[in-house]
């Protein structure tokens, strides 16, 4: 096991060839929550520093999360070629669709349909480990551009906030997740 306190070149290149990763969130209360993304939604900015593209979803607990504790981590491991596990932790900021920054941050990504948060990351420690308990898995494709974005895109963005309105203005907690704002 190694522990860093910022990525370099070799862990940025080992980010950038993955197709998925985990990230996990707690509030003070409650439940615990770690999601798998993928698809093109994930930059590294800087040796301290990753920003993704948070896409609609069933449930908001990372938004929720981050308005009580803005600790996150984030998890790669590789399923293919050599063993690793990466660990990037940190902290977190939320920015949604009605923040000033929103447009300026969302060019950074390809559009996405259903495009509902974007999480900035200032990282304070990584740290690498064997990997050799993961299996081995071929990549075939991601679900997402076939099944996810088409989903939300014929909902249209109405659609979409209404979405929003019935399944992500708060955690499974209970908690607020600020998608429309502080209400």
């Amino acid at each position: 096991m190694a522990i860093g306190k910022q990525l370099n070149k070799t862990l940025t290149t080992f980010i950038e060839r993955q197709p998925m990763f985990f990230v996990a969130t707690a509030a003070t209360d409650g439940r615990v929550n770690m999601s798998p993304k993928g698809m093109n939604t994930l930059r590294v900015l800087g040796d301290t520093r990753i920003v993704w593209l948070n896409l609609t979803g069933s449930g908001n607990e990372t938004a929720a999360h981050l308005r009580d504790v803005n600790r996150m981590t984030l998890m790669f491991c590789a399923f293919e070629g050599d063993a690793l596990i990466l660990r990037v932790y940190g902290t977190a900021q939320t920015l949604h669709p009605h923040d000033a920054d929103w447009d300026a941050a969302l060019a950074q990504f390809p559009a996405m349909a259903g495009s509902r948060q974007i999480f900035d990351m200032t990282i304070d420690m990584v740290q690498t480990s064997c990997g050799t308990g993961v299996p081995l898995m071929n990549f075939e494709k991601q679900r997402g551009p076939e099944e996810l974005l088409p989903y939300y895109a014929d909902m249209g963005a109405d659609g979409v906030r209404d979405y929003w309105s019935r399944k992500n203005v708060d955690s499974i907690d209970g908690a607020p997740t600020g998608i429309f704002g502080d209400t």
